[in-house]
């Protein structure tokens, strides 16, 4: 493992350690300074993880699209947003969460060892990006909508001592932060599918027949997750349900694909 992808476990590892002591604390000076030090250090995390594919990539002449650094792509991406949600909303819990899930990612990637690089041209190039924002932005939406069905069950029992409650913020600002990373992650992975219909020549040939079926049916099981949210109001268990459902289904379409023609069936 090189020494960029030791520094960004190591930084990964220690600001989730520091980030996980927050529901323990009760004196806001302690506390705060816990968080500072922890989200410091969930942003070197997230730029030693960046300058790990930024060399990678410059060492290949190209971009590394393969199945552990489209992984790691993906985990530095959430921890990135994590980082800022933290910063800005004072959500330490999701950057605790994410953090080490982002320290596997790279740790994958780096123990690996490089893929080969891929010379894209523009639009794709715009293809590939836009559907990296958009699974980054779905991936942590779908962590929030967990942790805001966990938070209603537990108000619902009564639970007001559980020290998850002290972790998210107040239900109505957790419950608009999903809806709005939602509604995000849909606008991207809309423009995504449709750069991929204008730039991809052939879906047969490379493959990709599965990917856009299944990308597709996320699409819709969003969608429909947002007119139920705007039509009924739905939120708690069942919007934590449909969005696990639908990113389920682009994780298959995504990693999925990219395991078996990689890993399995040895395939560009």
């Amino acid at each position: 493992m090189t020494a960029l992808a030791l520094i960004a476990v190591a930084l990964y590892a220690l600001a989730s350690w520091r980030l996980a002591g927050d529901g323990r604390l009760v004196d806001a000076g302690p506390r705060n300074g816990r968080r500072s030090v922890g989200l410091l250090l969930g942003a070197l995390a997230v730029l030693f993880h960046l300058g790990l594919h930024a060399k990678a990539w410059h060492t290949a002449g190209g971009v590394d699209l393969g199945f552990f650094s489209a992984l790691s792509l993906v985990s530095l991406g959430m921890a990135a947003l994590s980082t800022l949600f933290a910063w800005t909303r004072r959500f330490e819990a999701l950057g605790g969460l994410v953090y080490p899930l982002a320290a596997l990612g790279v740790a994958a990637y780096a123990l690996a060892g490089p893929h080969p690089a891929a010379a894209l041209d523009w639009p794709l190039q715009l293809h590939a990006l836009l559907a990296l924002l958009a699974y980054v932005t779905l991936a942590v939406a779908v962590l929030l909508a967990v942790m805001l069905w966990a938070q209603d069950r537990a108000l619902r029992g009564r639970r007001l001592d559980s020290p998850m409650l002290r972790l998210l913020p107040p239900l109505t600002e957790l419950e608009s932060l999903v809806f709005r990373t939602i509604a995000a992650g849909f606008v991207l992975l809309s423009f995504a599918l449709v750069t991929g219909v204008l730039f991809v020549d052939d879906l047969l040939a490379q493959h990709l027949v599965h990917k856009t079926v299944l990308s597709v049916l996320s699409w819709l099981v969003f969608g429909f997750l947002l007119y139920g949210r705007a039509r009924y109001g739905w939120r708690g268990r069942r919007a934590a349900h449909l969005a696990i459902g639908a990113m389920a289904l682009l994780l298959l379409a995504f990693f999925g694909s990219k395991f078996v023609l990689e890993l399995i069936l040895h395939r560009a």
